[in-house]
Protein backbone atom coordinates (compact mmCIF):
# COMPACT_ATOMS: atom_id res chain seq x y z
CA UNK A 1 0.00 0.00 0.00
CA UNK A 2 1.82 3.78 -0.85
CA UNK A 3 2.20 5.72 1.56
CA UNK A 4 -0.55 8.31 1.98
CA UNK A 5 0.05 11.87 3.34
CA UNK A 6 -1.79 12.47 6.10
CA UNK A 7 -3.27 16.30 5.53
CA UNK A 8 -4.99 18.24 8.59
CA UNK A 9 -7.25 21.66 7.70
CA UNK A 10 -5.63 24.62 6.70
CA UNK A 11 -7.25 26.21 9.76
CA UNK A 12 -6.04 23.09 12.20
CA UNK A 13 -2.41 23.62 10.05
CA UNK A 14 -2.41 27.44 10.76
CA UNK A 15 -2.96 26.96 14.40
CA UNK A 16 -0.44 23.82 14.72
CA UNK A 17 2.00 26.23 13.65
CA UNK A 18 1.13 29.66 14.91
CA UNK A 19 4.38 30.65 16.81
CA UNK A 20 4.43 33.36 19.42
CA UNK A 21 8.38 34.02 18.82
CA UNK A 22 7.47 34.52 15.03
CA UNK A 23 4.74 36.78 13.86
CA UNK A 24 6.13 37.81 11.07
CA UNK A 25 6.00 34.34 9.92
CA UNK A 26 2.76 33.50 11.23
CA UNK A 27 0.83 35.36 8.24
CA UNK A 28 2.58 33.37 5.61
CA UNK A 29 0.16 30.37 4.49
CA UNK A 30 1.22 27.71 6.03
CA UNK A 31 0.19 24.91 3.87
CA UNK A 32 2.68 27.41 1.35
CA UNK A 33 5.45 27.05 3.96
CA UNK A 34 5.22 23.43 4.25
CA UNK A 35 4.91 22.49 0.20
CA UNK A 36 8.46 24.53 -0.52
CA UNK A 37 10.55 23.69 2.76
CA UNK A 38 13.92 21.75 2.30
CA UNK A 39 15.03 21.02 5.71
CA UNK A 40 13.97 23.59 9.34
CA UNK A 41 11.62 26.11 9.16
CA UNK A 42 13.53 28.76 7.04
CA UNK A 43 11.43 31.42 7.81
CA UNK A 44 11.05 31.19 11.69
CA UNK A 45 15.47 30.75 11.68
CA UNK A 46 15.52 34.03 9.68
CA UNK A 47 12.88 35.99 11.37
CA UNK A 48 15.33 35.10 14.64
CA UNK A 49 18.49 36.23 12.53
CA UNK A 50 16.78 39.60 11.11
CA UNK A 51 17.23 42.13 14.60
CA UNK A 52 20.81 40.93 15.00
CA UNK A 53 21.13 41.61 11.17
CA UNK A 54 19.46 44.86 11.49
CA UNK A 55 17.33 44.37 8.96
CA UNK A 56 14.75 46.87 10.25
CA UNK A 57 17.29 49.34 9.64
CA UNK A 58 18.00 48.60 5.84
CA UNK A 59 17.02 51.38 3.62
CA UNK A 60 14.74 50.54 1.53
CA UNK A 61 15.75 48.69 -1.80
CA UNK A 62 18.66 47.46 -0.28
CA UNK A 63 20.45 44.82 -1.90
CA UNK A 64 20.76 41.09 -0.60
CA UNK A 65 22.11 38.23 -1.01
CA UNK A 66 19.88 35.49 0.01
CA UNK A 67 22.87 32.21 -0.20
CA UNK A 68 21.41 29.21 -0.71
CA UNK A 69 17.76 30.15 -0.67
CA UNK A 70 16.68 26.58 -1.86
CA UNK A 71 12.83 27.58 -3.01
CA UNK A 72 13.43 31.37 -2.21
CA UNK A 73 10.94 31.45 0.78
CA UNK A 74 13.71 33.48 2.64
CA UNK A 75 13.96 35.46 -0.33
CA UNK A 76 10.19 36.45 -0.87
CA UNK A 77 10.02 36.84 3.13
CA UNK A 78 12.82 39.88 2.58
CA UNK A 79 11.41 41.45 -0.08
CA UNK A 80 7.92 41.39 1.89
CA UNK A 81 9.17 42.42 5.23
CA UNK A 82 12.02 44.40 4.93
CA UNK A 83 11.23 46.07 1.19
CA UNK A 84 14.60 44.77 -0.08
CA UNK A 85 15.88 43.75 -3.30
CA UNK A 86 17.15 40.20 -3.53
CA UNK A 87 18.88 37.65 -5.82
CA UNK A 88 17.61 34.75 -4.65
CA UNK A 89 20.96 32.39 -5.26
CA UNK A 90 20.91 28.59 -5.28
CA UNK A 91 22.69 25.72 -7.02
CA UNK A 92 19.73 22.84 -6.94
CA UNK A 93 16.57 24.72 -7.34
CA UNK A 94 15.65 25.95 -10.94
CA UNK A 95 15.73 29.68 -11.36
CA UNK A 96 12.98 29.61 -13.46
CA UNK A 97 10.47 27.22 -10.55
CA UNK A 98 12.13 30.02 -8.43
CA UNK A 99 10.88 32.50 -10.56
CA UNK A 100 7.49 31.10 -10.69
CA UNK A 101 7.34 30.73 -7.25
CA UNK A 102 8.18 34.44 -6.47
CA UNK A 103 6.18 35.73 -9.31
CA UNK A 104 2.99 34.17 -7.67
CA UNK A 105 3.94 35.81 -4.30
CA UNK A 106 3.46 38.66 -6.27
CA UNK A 107 7.52 39.63 -5.76
CA UNK A 108 8.45 39.62 -9.50
CA UNK A 109 10.03 42.69 -9.47
CA UNK A 110 11.95 42.29 -6.27
CA UNK A 111 13.44 38.70 -6.37
CA UNK A 112 16.34 37.87 -8.87
CA UNK A 113 16.61 34.12 -8.72
CA UNK A 114 20.01 32.86 -10.16
CA UNK A 115 22.32 29.58 -10.09
CA UNK A 116 24.96 29.69 -8.65
CA UNK A 117 27.63 27.76 -6.61
CA UNK A 118 28.73 28.52 -3.37
CA UNK A 119 32.64 28.78 -4.23
CA UNK A 120 31.69 30.73 -8.18
CA UNK A 121 29.74 33.91 -7.06
CA UNK A 122 29.05 36.37 -10.42
CA UNK A 123 28.82 39.42 -8.41
CA UNK A 124 30.75 42.50 -8.72
CA UNK A 125 32.85 43.54 -5.13
CA UNK A 126 30.80 45.71 -3.14
CA UNK A 127 27.81 45.07 -4.72
CA UNK A 128 25.39 43.92 -1.34
CA UNK A 129 24.80 46.15 1.58
CA UNK A 130 23.38 42.81 3.36
CA UNK A 131 24.39 38.82 2.64
CA UNK A 132 21.88 35.91 3.97
CA UNK A 133 22.32 32.16 4.55
CA UNK A 134 19.44 30.19 6.33
CA UNK A 135 20.35 26.63 7.03
CA UNK A 136 23.28 26.37 3.88
CA UNK A 137 26.37 28.05 5.28
CA UNK A 138 27.36 25.22 7.28
CA UNK A 139 27.60 23.41 3.63
CA UNK A 140 30.05 25.42 2.30
CA UNK A 141 31.32 28.12 4.99
CA UNK A 142 33.66 26.15 7.21
CA UNK A 143 36.41 26.23 4.71
CA UNK A 144 39.29 28.47 6.79
CA UNK A 145 39.85 30.48 3.43
CA UNK A 146 35.81 30.90 2.56
CA UNK A 147 34.78 33.85 4.30
CA UNK A 148 37.10 36.59 3.32
CA UNK A 149 36.18 35.31 -0.73
CA UNK A 150 32.69 35.75 0.15
CA UNK A 151 32.67 38.99 1.93
CA UNK A 152 34.37 41.03 -0.69
CA UNK A 153 30.95 40.95 -2.38
CA UNK A 154 29.38 43.36 0.65
CA UNK A 155 29.83 47.12 0.97
CA UNK A 156 32.57 48.07 3.52
CA UNK A 157 30.07 47.87 6.60
CA UNK A 158 28.20 45.63 5.10
CA UNK A 159 26.34 42.55 7.17
CA UNK A 160 26.06 38.97 6.61
CA UNK A 161 24.41 37.14 8.45
CA UNK A 162 23.68 33.06 8.77
CA UNK A 163 21.74 30.58 10.74
CA UNK A 164 23.15 26.87 10.75
CA UNK A 165 22.11 23.40 12.40
CA UNK A 166 24.82 23.64 15.28
CA UNK A 167 25.89 21.70 18.24
CA UNK A 168 25.97 23.23 21.71
CA UNK A 169 29.76 22.34 22.39
CA UNK A 170 31.68 20.36 20.04
CA UNK A 171 32.82 17.07 20.80
CA UNK A 172 36.03 15.80 22.53
CA UNK A 173 38.21 14.05 19.89
CA UNK A 174 36.53 12.69 16.61
CA UNK A 175 33.04 11.39 18.54
CA UNK A 176 29.67 12.58 17.70
CA UNK A 177 27.70 12.91 21.06
CA UNK A 178 27.43 8.89 22.81
CA UNK A 179 23.68 8.94 22.45
CA UNK A 180 23.51 10.36 18.89
CA UNK A 181 25.79 7.73 17.45
CA UNK A 182 22.85 5.64 16.04
CA UNK A 183 21.73 8.45 14.05
CA UNK A 184 25.18 10.09 13.38
CA UNK A 185 26.23 10.68 9.31
CA UNK A 186 29.42 11.49 7.68
CA UNK A 187 27.27 15.45 6.60
CA UNK A 188 26.82 16.09 10.27
CA UNK A 189 30.26 17.18 10.86
CA UNK A 190 29.44 20.14 9.48
CA UNK A 191 27.66 21.28 12.85
CA UNK A 192 29.37 22.95 15.03
CA UNK A 193 29.51 25.28 18.41
CA UNK A 194 28.92 28.97 18.57
CA UNK A 195 32.16 29.45 20.18
CA UNK A 196 33.90 27.50 17.12
CA UNK A 197 32.05 29.85 14.03
CA UNK A 198 33.17 32.83 16.41
CA UNK A 199 36.47 31.87 16.01
CA UNK A 200 36.34 31.08 12.47
CA UNK A 201 35.03 34.02 11.42
CA UNK A 202 36.97 36.01 13.83
CA UNK A 203 40.55 34.86 12.75
CA UNK A 204 39.33 35.27 9.00
CA UNK A 205 40.41 39.12 9.38
CA UNK A 206 37.59 39.49 6.91
CA UNK A 207 34.56 40.59 9.51
CA UNK A 208 33.93 41.85 12.98
CA UNK A 209 31.71 39.29 14.75
CA UNK A 210 28.67 41.17 16.01
CA UNK A 211 27.10 37.81 17.39
CA UNK A 212 27.35 34.13 17.74
CA UNK A 213 24.76 32.90 19.51
CA UNK A 214 22.94 29.55 20.82
CA UNK A 215 19.05 29.67 19.80
CA UNK A 216 17.28 29.09 23.40
CA UNK A 217 15.11 25.74 23.07
CA UNK A 218 15.48 25.57 19.16
CA UNK A 219 15.17 22.15 19.14
CA UNK A 220 11.65 22.35 20.24
CA UNK A 221 11.11 24.27 17.33
CA UNK A 222 12.72 21.96 15.48
CA UNK A 223 11.16 19.05 16.32
CA UNK A 224 7.57 20.61 16.09
CA UNK A 225 8.46 21.13 12.22
CA UNK A 226 9.64 17.83 11.56
CA UNK A 227 6.73 16.03 12.85
CA UNK A 228 4.39 18.58 10.71
CA UNK A 229 6.66 17.78 8.00
CA UNK A 230 6.34 13.93 8.43
CA UNK A 231 2.56 14.38 8.09
CA UNK A 232 1.88 17.24 5.99
CA UNK A 233 4.72 17.46 3.12
CA UNK A 234 3.60 16.31 -0.22
CA UNK A 235 6.91 14.84 -1.02
CA UNK A 236 8.00 10.94 0.38
CA UNK A 237 11.59 11.96 0.49
CA UNK A 238 11.19 14.98 3.05
CA UNK A 239 8.74 12.94 5.08
CA UNK A 240 11.14 10.02 5.37
CA UNK A 241 13.93 12.84 6.52
CA UNK A 242 11.91 14.13 8.95
CA UNK A 243 10.73 11.34 10.43
CA UNK A 244 14.76 10.43 10.78
CA UNK A 245 15.42 14.09 12.04
CA UNK A 246 13.09 14.09 14.38
CA UNK A 247 13.64 10.54 15.97
CA UNK A 248 17.32 12.21 16.37
CA UNK A 249 16.03 15.44 18.68
CA UNK A 250 13.22 13.57 20.12
CA UNK A 251 15.95 11.81 22.01
CA UNK A 252 18.56 14.33 22.25
CA UNK A 253 16.12 16.80 23.97
CA UNK A 254 18.64 19.65 23.44
CA UNK A 255 21.73 18.00 24.78
CA UNK A 256 23.91 18.30 22.01
CA UNK A 257 21.21 19.81 18.65
CA UNK A 258 19.93 23.47 17.89
CA UNK A 259 20.79 26.22 15.87
CA UNK A 260 23.70 29.28 15.84
CA UNK A 261 23.01 32.56 14.58
CA UNK A 262 26.08 34.49 13.21
CA UNK A 263 26.61 38.31 12.36
CA UNK A 264 29.31 39.87 11.09
CA UNK A 265 30.17 43.51 9.55
CA UNK A 266 32.73 43.80 7.24
CA UNK A 267 35.68 45.60 8.31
Amino acid sequence: MPNVTRRTSDEDLAKRLTHPGHPRSNSYDPRWVVENQMGPNALWLLEWLAPALGLDALRPCARVLDLGCGRAMTSVFLAREYDAQVTAADLWIEPDDNARRVAEAGFADRVLPVRVEAHDLPFAEGGFDAIVSIDAYQYFGTNDLYLPTLTRLLKPGGRIGVVVPALREEPDGIEPPEHLKPYWEPDYWCFHSADWWRRQWTRSGAVEVEAADWQPDGWRDWLLWCDVIAEESPEEFHRTMARQVGDMLRLDEGRALGFVRLVGRRV
